[in-house]
Order: structure tokens, then sequence, then C-alpha cells
């Protein structure tokens, strides 16, 4: 049985539509919060089960039979070092031999604020003695292309990212990473770090998506507190601080990489900013 926490997450269900390419429905566990959300997985013979990551006495029920368990990073900033250490102590207790984890790029390394619960999960598992797998994922080409319809209705992209370079990558690629990596051999205890094959700057997106839409959008790059106050009008102060934070690291090169393990691990090369920003130009939510 192949288990994927936070299941019903927009990572999870595209982990789990490359499993079922793969391996029959009935060997997947969908580990969720809230079952009745996972309705239309269990629909395909998905198995579903509660797992909430901040009640641990439903996680060890949650990965009994477990042969392979992918721990998806939680969403509360603040609250992701005890969530994740609940899940990694479930899956020792359940008799787990492998956890694969979804992590941050460089993240051993990384000056990101959002690194540093990523780094006591890294450390934690890895001295559980369990059989590990750290996905040290780049940054998504989903967090900066759903700007486009606020950028095309300000004609412009604002940022703290300077000259950085985005080593990103989409959403659909590093799920295919992590169903390779959970169905494939000789993945026990590596660090995988996971970027795109083409690295580029904010400005670059903002040329992108003016030749594509025909409309003139720049980028203009603002100071990491400026930008931390906009976010603010409408995130909480805790991912607006994250966000802006990591920025700012971009900048300095925190989210670049140029390892290609990620294209290699996939067998094929990684979306392309242009495909991505077609892809989010389709998108019903870039027509809002």
């Amino acid at each position: 049985m192949i288990v994927i926490t936070g299941a019903t997450g927009q990572l999870g269900q595209l982990v789990i539509a490359e499993l079922l390419k793969r391996t029959e429905a009935g060997k997947i566990v969908a580990a969720v919060r809230t079952p009745a959300k996972a309705a239309h997985l269990a629909a395909q013979g998905v198995v579903v089960r509660e797992a909430d990551y901040s009640r641990p006495e439903t996680l060890a029920a949650a990965f009994q039979g477990a042969t392979r368990l992918l721990l998806i990073s939680g969403n509360e900033i603040g609250q992701r070092e005890p969530q994740h250490k609940a899940v990694i102590d479930a899956a020792k207790a359940a008799g787990v031999p492998f956890v694969a984890y979804t992590s941050l790029l460089h993240c051993d390394t990384s000056p990101m604020v959002l690194a540093r619960e990523h780094l006591v999960t890294e450390q934690y598992l890895a001295s559980s003695g369990l059989a590990y797998c750290l996905l040290r994922n780049g940054w998504y080409f989903e967090n900066q292309t759903a700007a486009i319809p606020a950028a095309l209705a300000q004609g412009a992209f604002v940022g703290a990212s300077g000259e950085g370079r985005f080593a990103a990558a989409s959403r659909a690629d590093y799920a295919a990473a992590a169903a390779e990596v959970l169905t494939g051999s000789g993945y026990e205890n590596r660090v995988l770090e996971l970027g795109g094959d083409a690295p580029y700057t904010r400005a670059e997106l903002a040329a992108e998506v003016s030749r594509q839409t025909g409309k003139e959008i720049a980028y203009r790059n603002l100071s990491e507190a400026e930008y931390r106050a906009i976010l603010s009008n409408f995130l909480p102060a805790a991912l607006a601080e994250a966000i802006a934070d990591s920025e700012a690291h971009a900048a300095q090169g925190a989210l670049d990489d140029d390892s290609h393990t990620l294209s290699r691990l996939l067998g094929r090369p990684t979306t392309t900013l242009a495909e991505a920003v077609a892809s989010a130009l389709r998108a019903p939510v870039a027509s809002h």
C-alpha cells in the first residue's frame, strides 16, 4: 500500500493521478483530514482514510499496511514541525519502512524562512531509523502564474526577486517525481534537489506573458518590506512574510538550481516557462 498524506490538496491529487497510471487504485491510500472531500478518489477505487496532522491519534491507523508513505508538507507555517513529527512517529509506530517528504530546494543551506521547518523535519526523519527520500522541491510555476490575472489588469508583476532566477517546475512535474520515487527503486536515503531545467527571472516571466497575450506587461521590483506590505493586504501575516522573504533570498540565488535532477528523474524535460504561462492563460482563473 502506498499512502499519500494531504491527498485532497493540489499536489496530493496530482500524485494520486500519477500513481493511478502505475498501480491499482486499491493499493493507494488517500490519507486526508476530511474524508468526505475525497469522495471522488473513493469513487475511483482509492482507499480513503482519515489522517489529520493536528490529531496524532488519527495517524497510525491511517498508515497501517503501508509499504511507502509520502508526507506532503503541511501548509500551516509555524505548525509544521510538530505536525510532521507526529506523522513520522506514527509511520514508525505503524511499521512503515519508507517515507518520502516534500521539502524545499537546498533546504540544508537555504537562508529562507520557509526552510527552517523543512530542515527540522528532514533531520527528524533522518534520525527516525526509517528509510527515507527527501524531495527538495523548487519553486512551483503556479506560485507566480497565479498572479497573471492581476498583472494583466495592472500592467505589471510586482515582487522583490530582482534579477534572481527561479528554477521552477510545474506542480505536475513534482507530482510525477514523487510517484516515481514511490513506485521505483533505489531511492532509499537519497536527497533529491528538484528544479526546472531552464531557470528564469521575474522580468522574463513578464516578457513571456507579454508575448503570449500581446499586452505589454512589466516587472516592478520592490523592496522586501514593500512587497510584504502589499501581500499583507490579502494574505495572513506569516505567509506574507514568508513569501516576501523567499523573494528577497531568490534575488541572491536561493531558488536557482542547475542540477537537472528533476528531468533525469522524470525521463523527460521539465515544463517550460512558455508552457506554464500558456496553461495559466487557459485556466478559468486567468479570466477573472
